[in-house]
C-alpha cells in the first residue's frame, strides 16, 4: 500500500547521496571501512538503515492490514484492530526516524549552532547508553516498597 510516504525514504536517500556525492551503497561501504573517519556520515548511514527498516515494517503491517480487512464484514474484529495499531505504530516509528535523518542533514537545524550546540546530545552519538524511555510505565506497574528494618514510615 502506498500513500506517497514510501517516497520519504527515497527523498532522504537522494539528499544523503547528494551531500556526500556517492551512492548509499558506496557511503555504507566507506563508513564500514572507517566509521570514525566522518561522524556525520556514520550517523546518517546508521539512521538511514533504521529508517529503511522502519519503512519495511510499515509496508508489512499495511499489507497485513489490507489482507485482514478483506475478510471483515460490518464490524472490525479485535485481531484486525491489533494489526491496525501495529501499522499505526510502524508509521510513527518511520516518521520519527525520518525526522532524525532530516535533522542530521540540516546544518542549520536547531541545536546545531551556537555556544551550547556541542553540549547538546545528538541522536546515537552516546553509544554507551541505550535509548531513553519514551513512555511512562503502565498504570498499576509501580512496585510496593518494602519497609527497611528499623525505619518507620
Amino acid at each position: 500500500m502506498s500513500d506517497g510516504t514510501d517516497d520519504v525514504v527515497d527523498v532522504l536517500t537522494e539528499q544523503i547521496e547528494r551531500r556526500f556525492d556517492m551512492s548509499m551503497d558506496e557511503l555504507r561501504a566507506a563508513v564500514a571501512a572507517a566509521p570514525e573517519a566522518h561522524d556525520e556520515a556514520t550517523e546518517l548511514v546508521r539512521w538511514h538503515a533504521l529508517l529503511t527498516e522502519a519503512q519495511a515494517a510499515v509496508d508489512t503491517a499495511e499489507d497485513d492490514l489490507l489482507r485482514a480487512m478483506e475478510t471483515q464484514t460490518d464490524r472490525i474484529d479485535d485481531p484486525t484492530m491489533d494489526i491496525a495499531r501495529r501499522a499505526n505504530n510502524a508509521v510513527f516509528a518511520r516518521d520519527g526516524r525520518a525526522m532524525v535523518v532530516r535533522w542530521l542533514l540540516d546544518p542549520e537545524a536547531p541545536g546545531k549552532r551556537g555556544p551550547t550546540a556541542e553540549q547538546r546530545p545528538r541522536p546515537g552519538l552516546d553509544r554507551g547508553r541505550g535509548p531513553a524511555p519514551t513512555t511512562p510505565a503502565p498504570p498499576g506497574s509501580t512496585t510496593a516498597t518494602t519497609p527497611t528494618p528499623g525505619v518507620r514510615r
